[in-house]
């Protein structure tokens, strides 16, 4: 039988959609023109590969063992094929879609766009800011880079974490916990804010609290760390947001940090892409541009220390 690359391809595709809509999608195909490649791919390997489970397609088992075989090949494959693995930078002309949480975009978007820009002119950049519910998803394409605190749980999305920051108590000059000793019973009693883009009033702190036998008073949710900030730069509220890549806009407006008097574990910093992009050159120089950019935004200055707070008994 003579082999046919452009069903490992589909293959590799159907096996990362888990759709036949979705691959097709993926391939500019019809939903027609691939339902009839899987009958090929069926006939070809004696196998169902998807198979029917109520409204989702479900790998067989010979699948899921041919899945890392299959997208390494077709990798291989497109890697002989290119012409170069070299990027011309003056002449390249890209969009790169961005999907970065808001504080990491605040804190290294500009020196990002400065250095892009300046190496290569024709190259643009869309950010998007974390929605609620992922209207973008990486495996189709949509975005190419992603940036926040959370790990990606798809197998086929790679990241690396670039950096670890630590929540802080974000308050204004004129609040009256902004100086003197600071213990829990003093910050659960203040006015909080949370920040969740679902509106969520409660977060890990709060189950950290209680462990600690205290409860505090969130007042408001808010769905940014910039929009919390703008509260509490206004306002007698406080709220726990990332020390380095929220600096820039804390120090724009003013305000003060203090540690939080309870432990925390710190906050990772993720960058993440879909494992389609590990050949392509120019994204392989955009990862390298934003490695930079995000190791500078949160390197700590070494001015913006303030006095320490006491943590009540507690450890």
């Amino acid at each position: 039988m003579q082999l046919d690359m452009n069903l490992l391809t589909a293959l590799d595709a159907l096996l990362e959609e888990g759709s036949v809509t979705e691959a097709a999608a993926r391939l500019h195909l019809s939903t027609p023109a691939m339902s009839r490649t899987l009958g090929r791919i069926r006939r070809a390997t004696g196998d169902q590969i998807l198979v029917r489970t109520g409204r989702t397609m479900t790998p067989t088992p010979r699948a899921v063992a041919l899945r890392a075989t299959v997208h390494d090949l077709v990798q291989q494959a497109q890697a002989v094929l290119s012409p170069s693995t070299e990027v011309d930078l003056s002449a390249l002309e890209r969009t790169f879609v961005l999907k970065w949480h808001d504080a990491l975009a605040a804190a290294a978007g500009p020196a990002l766009l400065h250095s892009l820009r300046a190496a290569a002119p024709g190259v643009r950049l869309r950010f998007l800011a974390e929605a609620s519910t992922d209207t973008h998803d990486p495996r189709r394409g949509d975005i190419d880079l992603e940036a926040g605190s959370s790990a990606p749980s798809s197998p086929e999305i790679r990241h690396e974490i670039m950096a670890h920051d630590r929540l802080v108590l974000a308050l204004r000059p004129a609040h009256p916990l902004s100086s003197g000793p600071l213990t829990v019973e003093d910050y659960a009693a203040a006015e909080h804010l949370t920040v969740s883009r679902r509106g969520r009033l409660r977060d890990p702190i709060d189950d950290a609290l209680e462990t600690q036998g205290v409860s505090r008073h969130v007042v408001a949710a808010t769905p940014t760390n910039a929009t919390a900030l703008q509260f509490v730069h206004h306002h007698d509220l406080v709220a726990a947001v990332p020390e380095l890549i929220s600096r820039p806009l804390l120090n724009a407006l003013g305000l003060r940090t203090r540690p939080l008097p309870l432990a925390m574990p710190p906050v990772p910093i993720y960058l993440a892409w879909h494992q389609r992009y590990d050949n392509d050159p120019a994204h392989a120089w955009l990862r390298g541009q934003v490695r930079t950019a995000l190791h500078d935004a949160c390197t700590h200055p070494d001015d913006t220390a303030e006095e320490p707070a006491r943590v009540a008994d507690a450890t």
